[in-house]
């Protein structure tokens, strides 16, 4: 039994007819005739009464009828259902992003995207690099997106934007004057990081440790949950921080802290947007996937 013979035995139903089936359904008579015929054998019962003016339901056929009728009839939601999915008039993606990208870059790029397709329902969960490795590696998340590299054999992660990490420092800090800090210098003052595991951090002492230096030799006076609050400690005047240049380009426009350039440092990076290679396919996902790669240059 199939979908095929399913149809054409409704639409004899239906219309009480084979001649009428067969011109709705775009067949000829003989092939609706032999569709009828292999059910019927299929099943092992007769299904209509034909004479010269009349095709009948037989008991069976009354029988089957509903139940045909539901089961097409929901084939043919679930196959527009799909179609929305693959049209992108309906879905929904799930995104995990860290501080960064998920404060700073993501919710500009989710707007222009729902004006476009807003049909699609997205989901934004921020939390550190870790916890967005540990949602896709979970299949939690359609999408991650973190400043730091996510590994796995069953991950697909590319760079995506540009970002650097500033240093930045009270606004009446001396250093905000100087052309140049040394690291020997910033060894010395009370530093204030994000959390161990996040990617700026992360990020940061992957590049002190190019230098040879790590950061228990440094004076980290503050570990702070977010960047918006190193933004803040750093602004009273309880120290200086990393952040990322995305969080901080308000701040220095405004002269609510100033850059310390950190000599012969370098502190370029990359964000990065990871998915799963064997998660089953989601078009929204897919389709954003593209579109953050178009919107790249504008960043």
């Amino acid at each position: 039994m199939n979908l095929r013979q399913l149809e054409v035995f409704l639409w004899v139903a239906e219309l009480k007819s084979f001649t009428g089936a067969a011109k709705h359904l775009f067949m000829s008579q003989p092939a609706v005739s032999f569709q009828i015929r292999a059910l019927e054998e299929e099943l092992g019962v007769k299904l209509f009464w034909r004479n010269e003016k009349n095709v009948t339901l037989t008991e069976a056929g009354r029988l089957l009828y509903p139940e045909v009728r539901q089961m097409v009839g929901h084939f043919y939601k679930l196959k527009s259902g799909l179609e929305d999915l693959k049209g992108l008039r309906t879905g929904r993606l799930e995104i995990g992003a860290s501080t960064i990208p998920g404060e700073y870059v993501l919710p500009l790029l989710i707007g222009d995207f729902r004006r476009i397709y807003p049909g699609i329902q997205i989901s934004l969960r921020i939390g550190g690099s870790g916890e967005v490795e540990k949602w896709l590696l979970d299949r939690e998340i359609d999408l991650g997106f973190t400043g730091v590299f996510v590994a796995g054999k069953d991950v697909q992660c590319l760079p995506w934007i540009d970002d650097r990490l500033v240093l930045i420092v009270p606004p009446d800090h001396p250093w905000g004057l100087k052309k140049s800090v040394e690291l020997s210098e910033l060894i010395k003052e009370p530093l204030i990081l994000r959390e161990p595991g996040s990617g700026t951090r992360r990020t940061f002492e992957a590049k002190l440790a190019g230098k040879e230096i790590t950061l228990a030799q440094c004076n980290v006076a503050m570990e702070l949950g977010s960047t918006r609050a190193i933004i803040t400690a750093v602004q009273a005047g309880l120290g200086v921080g990393v952040v990322s240049f995305w969080a901080a380009q308000e701040p220095l426009l405004l002269e609510r802290v100033r850059e310390a350039v950190l000599k012969d440092l370098d502190l370029q990076r990359k964000l990065y947007v990871a998915r799963s290679k064997n998660r089953i396919n989601n078009y929204a996902a897919d389709a954003f996937f593209e579109f953050i790669f178009q919107q790249a240059e504008v960043f």
